[in-house]
C-alpha cells in the first residue's frame, strides 16, 4: 500500500518541526512538503498534490480558511485536516464550510492524528470530540430559516464586510483586504449586528452563512 503523502502548513516552524518528527514516526506516513501560510499551502498543495493537508488557521497573509477553500475548489481530491488551537464556531464552522474534511485541536495524541489522516486520506470525515458535539447540535437544532431579505438594509460596505466575516476572518484581516482599520470594521459588524438582530459575532457568523453568503467570488477575485 501507497504511503499517505502529506503536507503540513502551519507559520510557526516549531509546530512543523514538531509535526513532522511526530508523523515521520508513524508508519505508512510521508511528509511531502511543509508551508509557512495560506499562499504557500496553496502553491505546494498544486505542485505536490498531496492526500492529506494538515491545515493551521491562524497564518499571516491568507488564513488557513481562505486557503483551504481555494484548494478545496481547485483540488477537491485533497483532504484537508484542520489542526490549530481554536475551537469557537467562527472557527470551526468557516472551516467545515470551506471545504475542511476533519477538525482536530493541537493537544490531539498521536494515534488520534494517525486515525484521523488515515480517515481524511480515503475520502472520511472526522472531528475532535468537542468539535464533533458543536457540529451535530447545529445540525440538530431547529433552522433559524434566515429570511431572504434579513440583510437588505445593510450598505455595501457592511455586506462586504460581512462576506469576508462569513469567510472566517478576522477584523484586521478584513481591514487590510477592504484598505480600512480594524476600528471602522468593528464599528461597521455592531451596526450590522444590530440590523439583523443577531446577539453576537458567532451568530451573525452562522446567519450569513445560513443565507449563502460567504461564498461568493468577487471579493476573492479583488484580492
Amino acid at each position: 500500500m501507497d504511503a499517505i503523502r502529506v503536507l503540513i502548513a502551519d507559520d510557526q516552524s516549531i509546530t512543523r518541526s514538531g509535526l513532522r518528527l511526530l508523523l515521520e514516526a508513524l508508519p505508512g506516513l510521508e511528509i511531502v512538503a511543509e508551508a509557512s501560510d495560506g499562499a504557500e499551502a496553496i502553491a505546494l498543495a498544486d505542485e505536490f498534490q498531496p492526500d492529506v493537508i494538515l491545515m493551521d488557521l491562524r497564518m499571516p497573509g491568507l488564513n488557513g480558511i481562505e486557503a483551504t477553500r481555494r484548494i478545496h475548489r481547485v483540488s477537491p481530491h485533497i483532504g484537508i485536516l484542520v489542526v490549530t488551537v481554536f475551537e469557537d464556531d467562527t472557527s470551526v464552522f468557516p472551516a467545515i464550510r470551506a471545504g475542511a474534511r476533519g477538525y482536530l485541536l493541537k493537544d490531539t495524541d498521536q494515534e488520534e492524528l494517525l486515525r484521523a489522516i488515515k480517515t481524511v486520506a480515503g475520502g472520511g470525515a472526522i472531528f475532535s470530540p468537542g468539535i464533533a458535539h458543536r457540529v451535530l447540535h447545529y445540525l440538530a437544532a431547529t433552522p433559524s430559516q434566515v429570511p431572504k431579505h434579513a440583510f437588505d438594509e445593510l450598505t455595501s460596505r457592511e455586506r462586504d464586510i460581512l462576506e469576508l466575516l462569513a469567510r472566517g476572518h478576522s477584523n484586521a484581516e478584513i481591514g487590510e483586504r477592504l484598505g480600512l482599520s480594524p476600528k471602522t470594521i468593528s464599528n461597521n459588524i455592531s451596526n450590522v449586528l444590530v440590523k439583523v438582530q443577531a446577539t453576537d459575532r458567532a451568530k451573525l457568523m452562522l446567519m450569513a452563512l445560513e443565507a449563502g453568503l460567504g461564498q461568493a467570488q468577487r471579493l476573492e477575485d479583488e484580492a
